[in-house]
């Protein structure tokens, strides 16, 4: 029997080291070094081989030049929202690795899509529930597919077996932590089980063309857990996110070699699956019969998509001697700036006074054109003046107290004449060249804090 081989790996980056080391020389975290088990046993006669498909010619080198590209149509999907995040469609021989909390619908998107793939044979693997339990789900969906196969497995060797008898045209692991390789002898989950199934997955991936989803667990800290080194080994990074207790999910992408990564999909988790929603600036706006003091409206894009979103602002009397700074969906240190200009340029005493501040609807934004729609929201709840509901406005705020203009006014404004708003306040330097004759909408313009200050609440 041959004597087993260890090593010692960096939790953090995958890096090998032959001995325990307390600082990992690669990207110098701190006890980060696990030992594992790396003796690889040798395939036996009429076993599996992982060169087994694709094309076994040796690669050569060639000149730029040389290089034949034929542009391949991307799979378009049913799921328009997928569609926009992974930049247009399903690129083949791309590997896509999507992660989220435990519950958050990782299983049940990869399913509907799985399943809404009409004319198209596809493989779920899945390595966590039976066949049965994934029927279960299927039929509450109450959509039918005659080419979606189901495989509840978690050995590669056994799973390449099968995707050679079935030839898919798209393959989904559910989930790359349960997966295990005989060529390492290591419990699934570790990294070198992680690194060396998400290596075979590439391969296959890349010699067939055949598009590949996996499924991954984050850490508590909210990363993808395993190696880092595997989020650079695939192609697009998707993070699913959203509050379980709130119907409302977000399909975010962290990386994308094929395309942008500020697009974000918005998705409704019903009883009978996920629904698309086409137009999120309406569930963003919360319904309500009058006008609320701290409540205002702002015009911010995510990626190629205008949103509307509401701003709450509650500010009152602070009970201990230090006030309270509290941002829920907004950067702290951004808001702690803008209560600065309010007070420096704007004569507000916010200095004794709590202010809290609320994304509605559950989402991240980081659009500094949201800056003027936060001024105003603090503003209104201070000095209990509530906003007509149908301004709102789209603005950056400089530390000198002025209007600075924002980029895509346009299609800002557009989206807000659509949803039914009657004005909208910008900087007067984004009305250059701009007709506001066909927008619909009043746009007024303005360069000074103080000018919107007085022209809403004088």
């Amino acid at each position: 029997m041959a004597k087993v081989k260890t090593s010692y790996f960096c939790q953090n980056c995958g890096a090998q080291s032959a001995k325990w080391v307390g600082k990992c020389s690669s990207c110098g975290e701190w006890n980060t070094y696990v030992e594992e088990v790396i003796q690889k046993d040798e395939p036996q006669k009429g076993q599996w081989k992982q060169s087994s498909f694709g094309d076994k010619r040796v690669a050569k080198p060639k000149r730029l030049q040389e290089i034949d590209f034929e542009s391949q149509p991307r799979i378009v999907t049913a799921d328009q929202e997928l569609n926009r995040v992974l930049g247009g469609g399903i690129v083949p021989g791309s590997l896509v690795l999507i992660g989220g909390e435990p519950g958050i619908g990782k299983s049940t998107l990869m399913l509907q899509i799985a399943i809404s793939l009409q004319g198209k044979k596809v493989l779920y693997v899945s390595g966590e529930e039976s066949e049965m339990q994934i029927k279960m789900r299927a039929e509450r969906m109450s959509v039918k597919s005659e080419t979606c196969y189901i495989l509840s497995e978690t050995s590669t060797q056994q799973i390449f077996q099968q995707i050679e008898q079935l030839e898919p045209d798209l393959l989904v692991i559910d989930s790359i932590q349960t997966l295990h390789s005989s060529y390492v002898e290591s419990a699934a989950g570790s990294i070198s089980q992680v690194r060396e199934c998400t290596a075979e997955l590439m391969k296959y991936a890349k010699e067939t063309g055949v598009p590949v989803f996996l499924i991954g667990h984050i850490t508590k800290e909210g990363t993808i857990a395993g190696p880092k080194i595997l989020e650079h080994m695939v192609d697009t990074v998707l993070q699913f996110e959203g509050d379980r207790h709130m119907a409302y999910r977000i399909l975010r992408t962290t990386k994308n070699r094929f395309g942008s990564t500020s697009e974000l999909g918005i998705y409704e988790m019903r009883s009978d699956g996920l629904r698309t929603v086409s137009n999120p600036s309406e569930i963003l706006l919360s319904q309500r019969d009058e006008n609320l003091c701290g409540v205002s409206i702002g015009a911010t894009l995510e990626g190629n998509r205008p949103l509307l979103i509401e701003i709450q602002s509650l500010v009152s009397p602070a009970t201990y001697g230090t006030p309270q700074r509290s941002s829920t969906g907004f950067d702290a240190k951004r808001l702690n700036m803008l209560l600065a200009v309010l007070e420096k340029r704007g004569g507000m005493r916010l200095g004794n006074q709590d202010v809290f501040l609320n994304v509605a609807g559950g989402i991240k934004v980081e659009d500094p054109a949201l800056d003027l729609t936060i001024c105003v929201s603090v503003i209104s709840s201070h000095q209990d003046i509530s906003i007509d509901s149908t301004k709102c406005f789209a603005a950056e705020v400089g530390l000198g107290g002025e209007i600075r203009a924002v980029n895509r006014i346009e299609t800002r404004i557009a989206e807000a004449a659509k949803l039914g708003f009657k004005e909208i306040y910008v900087s007067k330097y984004n009305t250059k060249g701009l007709d506001t004759s066909k927008l619909g909408i009043q746009v007024k313009a303005f360069s000074k804090l103080e000018e919107v200050y007085k022209d809403l609440f004088a």
